[in-house]
């Protein structure tokens, strides 16, 4: 095997791989000047890149040249060309983007557009999300310049005081693919949360086309949106959604509806939160979506009808034989509808990646030609980031070229068919060995893939192996084939719920096993990458000694853990939660999370998306948690953090028990570092614990301390109560202060500023938020007095040490790309 030969004999491999394939070099290269470029955080002018890619070019052109370089300047040559050329193509796009970006001045305006709804609208709870390709756009009557494509919300009545904070906000009128509107919108740049190991929206949102979000005003004063009427354009959304909606009006359960939407349409928004967490800790998420092993299903079943009618074709008209041999109609056709419906199904890259390798082997069989696998394995890689280079950044990519690989470099079914075929007493035994070769399959995958899962998403599912053993059949050979023939008779999608309820069931049974999912901290990359190659080589063919590494690798990744700070010292990281609090004090051996995070609608909140993701990238489970008060900015989060941590201890300003109640005098000590709640005090409770100030009046005040180092977190307490706490301690100090309130004008007031006298302010405040936080005047103390802030709208997830008291990281600096927001023109330094 290749793959064996590159392990253990990579120098005779190597020259054998190019002497047979010259291109597989540059293929390679070119990969890797794609992931180089996607590394930058700032672009580089449009003409670099050109340059770069005519540079590539040229040199490649010149290697065939007939002057003889050797062996290794012909492979430096290639490898360079490579490089420059995917630089230059990823760059010269990404540049072009670029310059269309939404002009910062237009952000928050009302802008009067006319376009066509260009994707599925994705309903929620709140109205509907959609896609419109602009068309033309005016403000106050002159025309404006936006991006060719935005992404909008419509808001129903439930989200009127949401976002609008008014009254008889008009219904979404049920949005269609292909439909012309004009309408008053808002827009904002793309914007997102930034953390450590978080969902890159703003690379989603880049990678998708959409250069600016915002929402439909659809106020009692503002103009009526206007529906233009029907259009031709976007045909395969508009089937897409009419097919969901007839899935929706067929079957009655909504669960099971989402997961056949997703299956037949690609509609994964449709599949309910709670069934996504089910499917990722079963091991099962791969299959609710539209993946390779439904695609190949397909194609192989419209191979076989193509093939069968035309033999019957034939029959009546011989001459269609001997035009289109039957391989060739059978083939070709294959592929052509496994197109049709990976492009019906949302063109995901799993999609992308099989249609292509489709191709790539029906095209060598109908030749006659055969290829080594690494080499079809590479081209499809190649396809797909021609498509997209920006999916190289997507876990899916890697799961699914990386599973695809390892089943290609470990497959024996050459030697089975040869063995079937001189022995035909074995053929008697096919259903057996398909069993076990799905057994094979699943546990090569499974441990192979595993090191990969935990740098992807710090999880593994235990049950994972038993859950796609039963899984893998249940829904390619029977609730995909019921839920795509349920088109034509839709009858059948009633059983395939059914199904789907069933299999429901047998998940929600698994994932209650002690230790169904194995949550690790992510670890860095070096590390993870060497327990990638440790999980390939544990399944590869492979001596035993070569097996026995592979184990050494695997090993540091499942019992690595993030460094702690030392005895004495302490962390704290603001999480990036929008408008909203969240914050992880962190010491040598325990962790404390103070709030949890705000509620961003009736189905989604900060605790579920952001906090316990984070959490569990981190390695972090929290001792204590600590909500301030019960906002649902601050407490918005508290459902999803206590069903992952149930054993924590809980301190609010809001709990009916006594023991779950902050006060005034609780302290403890955690490896030599000082937690003491500074307010309410037990007179600010009444006799049944309720409040008896206003609820941001409640918040609990923590101060965390080291020897020579403090933290103030003070929820949204407001002037009065910060200056009764400054003049009762006057001689309290704090190196960082969590800005009270967010930032508000009635919070930071000036006897708390010179009482405490802060190195550093945190700022957690949304993008843009309509509040206007952090205040102008808030701003402007800060600098009165030398003290420098951050907020979370720019620099995102904000980490600071008491071991460097005078730094503070920004996520957003640690981690920039060229796609995410600007940079803002004030920067740290210039406000010292």
């Amino acid at each position: 095997m290749l793959v064996t030969a590159l392990l253990v004999r990579p120098k005779r491999a190597v020259r054998r791989l190019s002497m047979a394939h010259p291109g597989v070099f540059f293929l390679l290269a070119w990969v890797l000047g794609v992931a180089l470029q996607l590394q930058q955080a700032v672009l580089w002018s449009f003409w670099v890149y050109a340059g770069c890619l005519l540079a590539g070019g040229l040199l490649w052109w010149g290697l065939w040249r007939p002057a003889r370089l050797g062996p290794r300047g012909w492979l430096l040559g290639a490898v360079l060309a490579g490089v420059l050329a995917g630089v230059g193509l990823t760059g010269t796009r990404a540049a072009h983007y670029a310059a269309q970006a939404m002009p910062l001045h237009l952000q928050g305006l009302d802008l009067v557009v006319t376009g066509r709804v260009a994707s599925l609208p994705r309903r929620t709870e709140l109205g509907e999300r959609f896609d419109l390709v602009v068309e033309t756009a005016t403000r106050a009557g002159q025309p404006v310049a936006l991006p060719g494509r935005l992404q909008l919300s419509w808001y129903g009545s439930t989200a009127a005081a949401f976002e609008e904070a008014s009254a008889g906000v008009r219904n979404t009128p049920g949005l269609r693919a292909g439909d012309r509107w004009r309408f008053t919108v808002r827009l904002r740049s793309p914007h997102g949360n930034a953390n450590p190991h978080g969902f890159d929206r703003e690379r989603n949102l880049w990678e998708q086309g959409i250069g600016a979000t915002g929402y439909v005003r659809n106020g009692p004063r503002d103009p009526a949106p206007q529906h233009l009427g029907r259009t031709a354009w976007h045909p395969l959304d508009t089937a897409r959604q009419w097919v969901s909606a007839r899935i929706e009006a067929q079957v009655s359960e909504p669960r099971s509806a989402g997961v056949l939407a997703a299956l037949v349409v690609g509609d994964q928004s449709a599949i309910d939160r709670a069934d996504w967490d089910l499917f990722r800790t079963t091991g099962v998420a791969h299959l609710m979506s539209i993946s390779g092993l439904h695609v190949t299903m397909f194609a192989w079943l419209a191979t076989a009808l193509i093939g069968a009618l035309w033999r019957r074709l034939a029959r009546v008209r011989p001459q269609a034989l001997l035009a289109v041999p039957t391989p060739l109609a059978a083939g070709v056709g294959g592929v052509a509808l496994a197109t049709a419906y990976a492009l019906f199904s949302g063109w995901g890259v799993p999609s992308q990646r099989t249609v292509i390798m489709l191709a790539v082997v029906v095209g060598l069989r109908l030749s006659v030609r055969r290829w080594p696998w690494p080499v079809v394995w590479l081209l499809a890689m190649v396809a797909v980031l021609l498509l997209d280079p920006w999916a190289l950044l997507q876990p899916g990519f890697w799961l699914s070229f990386v599973a695809v690989g390892i089943l290609f470099a470990t497959d024996p079914g050459q030697r089975m068919d040869q063995r079937a075929v001189a022995d035909p007493e074995r053929r008697t035994g096919r259903s057996l060995r398909a069993a076990l070769g799905l057994l094979r399959e699943q546990s090569v995958v499974t441990v192979a893939l595993a090191p990969l899962s935990l740098l992807l998403f710090g999880q593994f599912s235990v049950v994972g192996l038993l859950a796609n053993l039963l899984a893998i059949p249940w829904v390619t050979l029977l609730i995909t084939p019921l839920a795509m023939l349920g088109v034509a008779v839709p009858v059948l999608w009633e059983a395939a719920a059914l199904a789907v309820q069933v299999q429901a069931a047998v998940l929600q049974w698994l994932a209650q096993w002690p230790w169904a999912a194995i949550h690790r901290a992510i670890p860095p990359a070096p590390l993870a990458l060497a327990g990638v190659l440790g999980g390939m080589l544990l399944v590869l063919r492979l001596p035993g000694a070569a097996r026995s590494a592979g184990l050494l690798l695997v090993w540091p990744v499942l019992l690595w853990a993030p460094l702690r700070p030392a005895v004495g010292q302490f962390e704290l990281l603001a999480i990036d939660v929008g408008q909203g609090g969240a914050v992880l004090v962190r010491t040598a051996r325990h962790t404390l999370l103070y709030d949890t995070g705000p509620r961003y609608s009736p189905e989604s909140d900060a605790g579920q998306r952001v906090i316990v993701p984070l959490l569990r990238a981190l390695g972090e489970a929290p001792h204590t948690v600590v909500v301030s008060h019960g906002d649902s900015d601050h407490a918005g989060g508290m459902a999803a953090v206590r069903s992952a941590w149930p054993q924590a201890r809980w301190l609010s300003s809001f709990d009916a028990e006594p023991a779950q109640r902050c006060v005034a005098g609780q302290r403890w000590r955690w490896d030599g570092v000082d937690f003491e709640v500074l307010h309410p005090k037990p007179a600010h409770y009444g006799r049944q614990g309720q409040g008896l100030l206003s609820s941001n009046a409640m918040s609990c005040v923590l101060r965390v301390a080291s020897a020579q180092h403090s933290a103030w977190l003070g929820g949204d307490i407001d002037a009065e109560q910060e200056t009764r706490l400054a003049l009762a301690q006057p001689d309290a100090r704090a190196t960082v202060l969590l800005a009270p309130h967010h930032g508000s004008l009635t919070s930071s007031s000036p006897v708390l500023l010179n009482t405490l006298r802060p190195r550093w302010v945190l700022v957690q405040s949304g993008y843009r938020n309509r509040f206007n936080h952090p205040a102008p005047a808030v701003l402007e103390r800060y600098r009165q007095r030398d003290v420098r802030w951050v907020t979370s709208a720019d620099c995102g997830a904000a980490s600071w040490r008491s071991a460097e008291p005078d730094a503070v990281h920004c996520q957003r600096d640690v981690a920039r790309r060229y796609w995410h927001h600007p940079a803002p023109t004030h920067t740290v330094l210039e406000n010292d």
